[in-house]
């Protein structure tokens, strides 16, 4: 928050006083500047401040002078740039001003900076935001802190601008700006993490420190522990030591005997030592060998990666990391945890590995540290009393009373879960009590030695000492809650533990004596309080559950309460609904889902064995939105496949709705995974799903289809989403609709190369899930609508919405939509020729994929187009590499055109002066790409071309390009053919000099920037022609040139190539050159107009109609144009 400072702080103006030399000068007053009503609503603040001015009033004596200099520049610059300044706002040497337009303040900011204020250095934050008065005078509120705390951020002479700011001036910065990406990062004091992007200038310095960011606040990834740790130092400190010598260390035990908390004490301590990256697997409630890389990824924080396998993706992961992964309960799963230990240990060089198992895990150099009992004298008795005055905060012991307690713990063998048990009695039972009630329950165990055994036998004697206590009715609840995996609501507890409205009555009640007995813990959470039951005590549990009779009973309880909820919580969003409450309610269902995980899991699990697929199939399509929105597609596609699979299973005996939905959403799944569905499982599901007359579920099996369907085959993707739009638009499903317009979004543009048929679509997706309030498919739409903007010429736009998309992924936690939508912002800013900010945001998005364990092959395309960018084929060779290495394993530059189109390889080796594998390269990409894709395939191998002196190829991909271009509306590398033909029309130097033009006008019009590697040949060719014509004649071909449309351009461009074989007769038999005659003369023009169009007398255009005359067997000019509209006219580009 701001204080009221009218004036310099006093210890500054008293500094003045002091000063003999200075003594008439006035303290500069903020006030005094520039002041008018102060705009609210969206406004974007500048706030400023002199960086080190104590250091300057100490060491500059000409300081006041200076300060007077800024006031006066200040004045001027707000006053120039329509800026507002709260009237006794700022401290000391800053200030605040006010913008009613965003462009305004960064043209004040850059003018400021651009200001010689010598010896003064100005630190300035840009921001935009809603904001409010404090009172008329004076701002308040989140936007004026954000933009403090942004300006905080920033060195002497550097300008930072936040996210919100970029978005609003992409399209007005000052001329030769440009805007830096900086990162995102936390500020001080605030929750919410800022994009930070620094404001560039050819006059002003670029390069400077690091920002000057808050340490921020070491996450642990280690779970809470509610209680104190008691004693062990001896044993933490031992196997501290063991861990900086060996790679692996499994504390072994008996249940009970505190390995888990132990390890935790030990982990906690390591933090430091392992820079925070310390992770907790519990591997307590996994039953199935095959889930276990899934709880280690899940641990580790890791998303699924199309085409790489769960442990593929944890090795990457682990593969350059110092990380310290306690791998928890490890004794149920010897075989499954040794086999990830050593592939984990083998990946990961630096990696150290704690584990804890009642016994050892059994790999090559695995060290055993056996966790002993708590020293009796000390240790066991500090347990039991510090447990003990949790209940009871008075208690104090007397000498007697301590021998007592030593007495209970030496019964206990020192057993930590044993003695916590023993001390949750103190409530209702004096000590004596507790050590007689012992006596009589172990007297079985009394002699023989300290075994494991013997052990756990004492700890298994305490539980049922404990259990003997209870009431009957605290026992059947006990037993019942062992069904659990994982934590439980009251909802849930009410739905197992329940069978009578006496027992509904008491469950509360008894769920607290079992918490106040330390049976059950409760947790107080972020979703309402939760209970769970120590592992120990749940295993106890389950075997009573077992001998009750009632298992199955409560089985079918536990099952049908998850499956009911989360069959609840999908109708209840598919309701009537405003888009802010189904955001809403799809992000309650993910935490829900994510929160119960384990419940699920064993519902499911529940649900197979006893055959009941429906309950199965029925849960992991519930789920789909969860798999889906968190990368989770491999448990999805796993709990599907446990299904399907299962021999006992026959689509006979599930109703048909059921099995057709869990078919398309398993195809789904693999397709998100980049990975081959079961295509004739698919298909039967469309077949039976047109069986039953279900419009909807016949629509989203279609969009299955598509999955299931190798995405080259562009005539069978097609042919399902066209039906599936067209089902749903019948069926009024405005939710599927967006879903299927979206993937027709991303296939028309990746795989067939058509962005204004991808344009189309996504937009009309990206309106739809807006209005319906589905976050996830409108930023999927967004981040994959982006690159079909931007070959279609509308970069700035597609950086835009890139920019929001990742900007609402950052804040939604979806890493792999932040991820693409930086990729996609990366491209159009490539595609601007904004090599930094193209590298600032690939940079961005290779860290998101590396930290979940990816690769992303998209990414070092645009960092090999950025490293072009910045004259450095080299670095772009190593990236184009990169990208093929990394596409190779998934199969994605076999199957993604857009990939191969965009990885800058033949450019990279003709900069390095591989001419022959840059021609290799160009002739594989034009081989295999269509479309848009192809304009810059061709343009591509135009350029080597014309690097290998082949100008009869190079003029044929240049003119094949244009072809392209109008039947795909792609306008990227457009002017680049423009020119490469300009580069060859030697014979006819106006003609060139209006292709340079025309290329010129379509870039200024599409901001299409040229690779610098081209720079070189374009300001040679300019030269050239320039020379050849004079100043004055290209100068007037150059601008009419400039003046001509895109369609018109490329129509021009197109005049005067090689004549084909065409038919004599027919529209077929006509030349582009009468073609244009014939588009023109559409237009209503004169021959004398159509002549000054096309650069040719009024003589050629009668002589092209003569021509077209008799080729079409017609008499007049109305009959040449009704004979045109009967033909498709071909895309317009002019944009």
């Amino acid at each position: 928050m701001y204080a009221v400072v009218p004036m310099l702080c006093p210890w500054m103006a008293a500094m003045l006083a002091s000063m003999n030399n200075y003594a008439e000068i006035v303290p500069l007053n903020w006030g005094d500047l520039a002041v008018s009503e102060l705009p609210t609503g969206t406004v974007t603040l500048l706030l400023a401040d002199v960086e080190g001015s104590t250091r300057l009033w100490e060491s500059h004596p000409d300081m006041a002078a200076a300060i007077a200099r800024l006031n006066t520049v200040v004045s001027e610059l707000v006053a120039r740039h329509s800026g507002v300044r709260p009237l006794e706002q700022g401290e000391g040497d800053s200030f605040v001003v006010a913008f009613a337009k965003a462009s305004d303040a960064v043209a004040c900011a850059l003018m400021l900076q651009k200001t010689d204020l010598n010896p003064i250095k100005l630190r300035i934050g840009v921001h935009t935001g809603e904001i409010a008065l404090r009172d008329e005078a004076n701002y308040a509120g989140p936007t004026i802190n954000r933009t403090a705390r942004l300006r905080d951020l920033a060195h002497g002479g550097q300008t930072v601008i936040s996210g919100a700011t970029e978005a609003m001036v992409l399209d007005r910065l000052p001329a030769d700006v440009w805007l830096a990406e900086l990162g995102t990062h936390l500020l001080r004091d605030l929750p919410r993490p800022e994009r930070v992007l620094q404001l560039n200038h050819p006059d002003l310095p670029a390069e400077f420190p690091p920002l000057r960011l808050a340490a921020a606040p070491r996450r642990s990834r280690l779970p809470v522990q509610l209680t104190s740790f008691v004693g062990r130092i001896a044993q933490i400190a031992a196997i501290t030591e063991l861990l900086a010598d060996n790679r692996l260390v499994t504390l072994t035990g008996a249940g009970g005997a505190g390995k888990t908390r132990l390890a935790l004490r030990v982990a906690t301590e390591a933090e430091p030592q392992f820079d925070g990256n310390v992770f907790f697997v519990d591997l307590a409630l996994i039953a199935e060998p095959g889930l276990v890389p899934i709880a280690v990824a899940r641990a580790l924080e890791l998303t699924d990666q199309p085409g790489r396998s769960t442990m593929d993706t944890i090795r990457r992961f682990v593969s350059d990391r110092r990380l310290l992964i306690v791998l928890d309960n490890c004794e149920h799963l010897l075989d499954a945890c040794s086999e990830i230990v050593t592939d984990i240990l083998q990946a990961g060089q630096q990696v150290t590995m704690l584990a804890t198992s009642r016994e050892p895990i059994g790999i090559q150099g695995e060290l055993t540290g056996p966790v002993p009992s708590l020293s009796i004298d000390d240790e066991a008795v500090d347990l039991f009393v510090d447990r003990a005055r949790r209940i009871r905060p008075d208690l104090k012991l007397t000498t007697e009373q301590s021998t007592t307690v030593a007495e209970i713990c030496r019964r206990l063998d020192g057993m930590p879960l044993a003695i916590e048990l023993a001390a949750a009695r103190t409530r209702t039972l004096s000590l004596t009590q507790i050590l007689e009630s012992l006596r009589s329950s172990f007297r079985l165990l009394t002699g023989g030695a300290r075994t494991a055994v013997r052990r756990q036998q004492t700890l298994s004697a305490s539980i049922d000492w404990s259990h003997s206590l209870l009431t009957e009715m605290e026992r059947i609840l006990l037993r019942r809650l062992a069904v659990f995996a994982g934590g439980f609501d009251l909802d849930a507890a009410y739905a197992v533990g329940a069978d009578t409205d006496s027992e509904r009555a008491q469950l509360v009640d008894i769920l607290g004596l079992l918490v106040d007995k330390s049976l059950v813990v409760a947790d107080d959470t972020s979703q309402g309080m939760r209970y769970r039951l120590l592992e120990t005590v749940r295993q106890y549990s389950l075997d009573k559950l077992a001998a009750s009779g009632e298992a199955d009973t409560v089985r079918d309880g536990h099952c049908a309460h998850y499956a009911s909820t989360a069959g609840r919580l999908g109708a209840e969003m598919g309701g009537e609904a405003t888009p802010l409450m189904t955001a809403a309610w799809t992000e309650r269902i993910d935490e829900w889902a994510d929160t119960e995980m384990d419940n699920l899991r064993a519902a499911f699990a529940w649900s197979c064995e006893n055959g009941d697929f429906a309950t199965a199939l029925t849960m992991g399509s519930t789920l789909q939105r969860f798999w889906v929105n968190r990368g989770r597609y491999r448990e999805g596609l796993a709990a599907f496949d446990i299904v399907f699979s299962d021999d006992r299973f026959q689509h006979s005996d599930v109703d048909p709705g059921i099995w057709i939905s869990a078919a398309a959403n398993t195809a789904i799944l693999a397709g998100w995974q980049d990975e081959p569905a079961n295509r004739s499982r698919t298909e039967e599901a469309l077949a039976a799903a047109r069986e039953l007359g279900d419009d909807g579920l016949t629509a989203r099996v279609l969009l299955a289809c598509v999955a299931t369907s190798t995405l080259s085959d562009a005539e069978a993707t097609e042919r399902y989403l066209t039906e599936a739009l067209a089902l749903a638009r019948s069926d009024g499903d405005e939710a599927g609709q967006a879903a299927i317009l979206s993937t027709m979004a991303y296939a028309l543009m990746h795989y067939a190369g058509l962005p204004v048929q991808a344009a189309a679509a996504g937009e009309e997706a990206w309106r739809l899930a807006d209005r319906l309030g589905e976050r996830f498919v409108s930023r999927y739409t967004r981040t994959f609508l982006s690159p079909a903007l931007s070959f279609l010429g509308r970069s700035a736009e597609a950086a835009a919405i890139a920019l929001d998309a990742m900007n609402e992924s950052r804040l939604a936690g979806d890493l792999a939509m932040e991820a693409f939508s930086l990729t996609s912002l990366g491209f159009a800013r490539t595609f601007m020729a904004d090599s930094d900010a193209a590298r600032s945001a690939a940079s961005a998005a290779l860290s998101i994929v590396s930290d979940v364990g990816g690769v992303h092959p998209f990414n070092h395309a645009v960092l090999a187009h950025a490293a072009l960018g910045h004259g450095d084929p080299a670095e772009a060779l190593r990236e184009c590499e990169a990208a093929v290495d990394a596409a190779h394993p998934m199969g994605v530059l076999r199957n993604s055109p857009l990939l191969r189109t965009l990885i800058p390889m033949a450019e990279a080796a003709m900069g390095c002066g591989d001419l022959a594998a840059a021609r290799r390269w160009a002739d594989e990409t034009v081989a295999s790409v269509a479309g848009a894709h192809r304009v810059v395939a061709l343009v591509a191998r135009a350029r080597v071309a014309i690097a290998q002196g082949e100008v009869t190829q190079a003029e044929r991909d240049a003119r094949d390009a244009l072809s392209a271009a109008v039947e795909s509306g792609g306008l990227l590398s457009v002017p680049d053919a423009l020119e490469c033909l300009a580069m060859m029309t030697d014979d006819d130097p106006q003609r060139a000099a209006r292709l340079l033009g025309a290329a010129q006008g379509i870039r200024q019009r599409t901001q299409d920037g040229r690779c610098r590697l081209f720079d070189r040949d374009h300001e040679q060719t300019q030269a050239r022609i320039r020379d050849t014509l004079g100043e004055s004649i290209f100068e007037q071909c150059f601008a009419e040139g400039e003046a001509l449309t895109t369609n018109e351009a490329i129509a021009f461009a197109q005049r005067g190539r090689g004549e084909r074989k065409r038919p004599s007769s027919g529209w077929e038999s006509l030349t582009p050159a009468e073609l244009d005659v014939i588009r023109l003369l559409t237009q209503g023009l004169s021959n004398k107009d159509i002549a000054a169009r096309l650069f040719i007398s009024p003589r050629t255009v009668q002589t092209h109609l003569t021509h077209i005359y008799s080729k079409l067997n017609l008499t007049s000019r109305v009959q040449v144009v009704q004979e045109a509209a009967r033909h498709i006219e071909p895309p317009d580009l002019d944009r």
